[in-house]
């Protein structure tokens, strides 16, 4: 077998754990072949993410940041941060009611919406209690303003105030006036919108959300990672079910925000920490013409509130309309943010997951590891990863199994379409050798291969993939423990 140009053999070392009494036995990497994503290197030097550390800043990105701390401090010290941002949300809200439609704008309003005053004061708008909108938004201390739990005010002694306002500044090219204008309104549609305690209620509607947006896991650098897949919505009944009206598709934009907030709690906000996550987007099957009301609304709400929150943005199972797609939502993306896209068409998705998130993390639908609830109480057992070319075959050999012990596997190819058996190979002359996983055809429907043998001698346990039918290079990964008999 060793001669056989056809077979590669990996030798793995062997990490021991103590578990339940008995002992496991962990699969660790040896040699250049099992060195994750080296020649996928290559791709990853699109976008850099940046550094929150002041003394990586240039000098003028240092001054608009000096700058910008000041103008926040002025503001909130003067009671204007937060009136200010009323004072232009109302505006925003009355020029839209009158131009929205011709027929809202002829109707008379009960409500007493003055002039701007003489002293800049902006316009005032009088709710039924008689207090105005703006004293609404300022009703609390100016001095704890804070988002994300963050304070705003620099004095505060806070290392994650300044990561917070270099993202906002970035989000704005270093442009102080902009973003200080950003930043009020972000602030001021936290307060509306009820950012804050979103992640207290309870906006799981429908089941069928549970798939279309979720967090789970994370990359190999430790950023969040969040799934997003809309192909449910090609059902009718379904797309009517959750966007059928507008206050359906606010509810949506309500729970979808409350998914994005949910993986902001798993930030630090501290330099050189994690500060951003990953967002992966399943295009397959995702409607062209009927989400794009919700898209739109969605990409303008996150880029205006949510700045540099993601380190990358994946879109994976890419068809071949996606180029008018993509022309669709583009105007409303920043350079930047561009910068930050990465495409994987259908056939690609798991060689590309596998760049930037292990194998082990990565969910079983996209050719990983993991299952829905993998991550939530610890770390995911590694796995190695490897690829396959075409016209290989390939065993992975698992020796030093002796008598009693228990070896359990997990083994995925990306894609699939390759044969598939495992063996037992006795070490004693004159045993034979045993089939303990038949042979079958594996395609790309099929979950995760998840066996265990207990041996009742000494010996190895062989897996065997056969590619030899493809001409298709494949990315694949596979994780082993064995738990030793101490009787």
């Amino acid at each position: 077998m060793d001669a056989q140009n056809e077979v590669d053999k990996f030798k793995l070392e062997e990490e021991k754990e103590e578990v339940n009494g008995g002992k496991e036995k962990f699969l660790e990497k040896k040699g250049s072949s099992f060195k994750k994503s080296s020649f996928f290197d290559l791709a990853l030097t699109s976008f850099k993410e940046d550094s929150y550390f002041i003394s990586d800043l240039r000098e003028s990105e240092k001054k608009a940041l000096n700058e910008f701390k000041e103008r926040i401090e002025s503001a909130i010290k003067a009671n204007q941060f937060l009136l200010d941002a009323a004072e232009e949300g109302i505006a925003k809200e009355d020029h839209n009611a009158a131009t929205s439609k011709e027929v809202n704008a002829e109707k008379p309003t009960n409500q007493d919406i003055s002039k701007p005053d003489q002293n800049g004061g902006g316009i005032e708008k009088k709710s039924e209690n008689g207090r105005s909108g703006a004293e609404g938004v300022q009703s609390h201390d100016n001095d704890d303003i804070s988002i994300w739990g963050i304070p705003l005010l620099h004095t505060k002694g806070d290392e994650r105030t300044d990561v917070i306002l270099l993202k906002f500044l970035r989000a704005r090219d270093f442009k102080v006036n902009d973003t200080f204008v950003m930043l009020q309104n972000c602030i001021a549609w936290r307060k509306k919108f009820g950012a804050d305690k979103i992640l207290e209620e309870d906006l799981a509607f429908d089941e069928n959300l549970d798939s279309v947006a979720y967090m789970h896991c994370c990359d190999k650098d430790g950023h969040p990672v969040c799934y997003n897949a809309y192909g449910v919505f090609r059902d009718k009944d379904i797309y009517q079910k959750i966007f059928g009206d507008d206050e359906k598709l606010k509810r949506f934009l309500r729970w979808r925000v409350q998914i994005l907030e949910k993986g902001i709690k798993l930030l630090n906000f501290k330099p050189g920490g994690v500060n951003a996550m990953i967002q992966i987007t399943d295009l397959k099957n995702m409607p062209k013409r009927e989400l794009r009301a919700a898209s739109n609304q969605i990409l303008a709400l996150f880029q205006d509130n949510y700045p540099e929150m993601v380190a990358k943005k994946v879109f994976i199972n890419v068809p071949w309309y996606f180029s008018a797609l993509y022309s669709m939502f583009s105007p409303f993306l920043t350079q930047r943010t561009k910068s930050k896209f990465v495409i994987a068409r259908e056939g690609k998705v798991t060689e590309t997951l596998y760049k930037f998130i292990s194998p082990e993390n990565v969910p079983i639908q996209y050719g990983g590891l993991s299952r829905p609830k993998d991550g939530e109480v610890g770390p995911n057992k590694p796995a190695a990863e490897f690829t396959i070319k075409g016209g290989e075959k390939i065993n992975l050999e698992i020796e030093g199994v002796e008598s009693g012990a228990t070896i359990l596997w997990d083994l995925v190819v990306g894609g699939w379409d390759v044969t598939y058996w495992a063996e037992f190979v006795p070490s004693a002359g004159g045993s034979y050798t045993t089939v303990i996983d038949k042979t079958r055809k594996l395609s790309s429907s099929d979950e995760p291969v998840c066996n265990s043998f207990k041996a009742s001698e000494a010996g190895k346990v062989v897996l065997i993939i056969d590619n030899t039918l493809s001409r298709k290079k494949k990315v694949a990964a596979y994780r082993y423990m064995v738990k030793k008999n101490l009787v």
